[in-house]
């Protein structure tokens, strides 16, 4: 942190001449410096998503989810999320077997799985054991960073209606199909996911907007948590 108190680092011939001019501009590099890096952000590795779907979703609860976008970092903590298998699943995109569409799902865990419905982008991660199939959907986070930019990008003032479904939290954070395929393992890729150690009490229920669902709740959430979507 020394580093950024030297003269020599700035460009020109600027003094600082006084002890409050040295403070200020200590301050402002900082915090400039700190919004572009990832500074206490640890990136869940690819082991966390090797295992069990469900498994995954539940623990995905309470991480965030981070995205960089034109200089900006835009981030939020996941609150709600779904758990969805290979085609042994009637709600998976995975089904009817192996796509072209849905190729993405027996991939390497830990990479973005995107796709569209009614319009929306929906925002996954690839999670299975070896050999399966499956992926978590992220229904909605909690804003953290980046909030004036998502309102913007969503055209809403309501900070609860920001991110509380997973085709607002995807026009809040400006995902779409161009990040499909992304190792959010990476932390230096336009969209990853930090670990974040959390209290809270977790519940469950069936998936939502299904036809035909597996016979036990797979849809994960924060209790009482306000930005969830119902």
């Amino acid at each position: 942190m020394e580093r950024l108190l030297r003269s020599s680092d700035w460009s020109g011939e600027r003094e600082i001449s006084t002890i409050n001019d040295r403070k200020r501009i200590f301050k402002e590099t900082v915090k400039n410096w700190r919004s572009h890096s990832n500074i206490g952000m640890e990136t869940l590795i690819r082991s966390f998503y090797r295992r069990s779907p469900e498994q995954v979703a539940m623990d995905l609860l309470g991480k965030r989810l981070v995205r960089r976008i034109e200089g900006a970092r835009l981030s939020g903590l996941i609150v709600e999320t779904e758990a969805y298998y290979g085609p042994e699943d009637p709600a998976s995109r995975a089904r009817e077997g192996r796509k072209n569409y849905n190729r993405l799902m027996w991939s390497l865990p830990g990479l973005a799985f995107i796709y569209n419905v009614h319009n929306y982008w929906m925002f996954n991660i690839v999670a299975h054991r070896d050999g399966e199939a499956g992926a978590v959907l992220i229904r909605a986070i909690e804003p953290k960073e980046g909030i004036e930019i998502m309102k913007k990008n969503r055209k809403v003032e309501d900070i609860i209606q920001l991110t509380n479904g997973p085709g607002k939290l995807t026009r809040a954070l400006r995902i779409d199909k161009s990040l499909n395929g992304t190792d959010v393992t990476d932390e230096r890729s336009e969209i990853f996911i930090a670990d974040r150690e959390g209290r809270f009490e977790v519940a469950s229920s069936h998936r939502i907007g299904v036809k035909r669902d597996l016979n036990r709740e797979l849809r994960f959430y924060i209790k009482g948590n306000r930005f969830v979507s119902r």
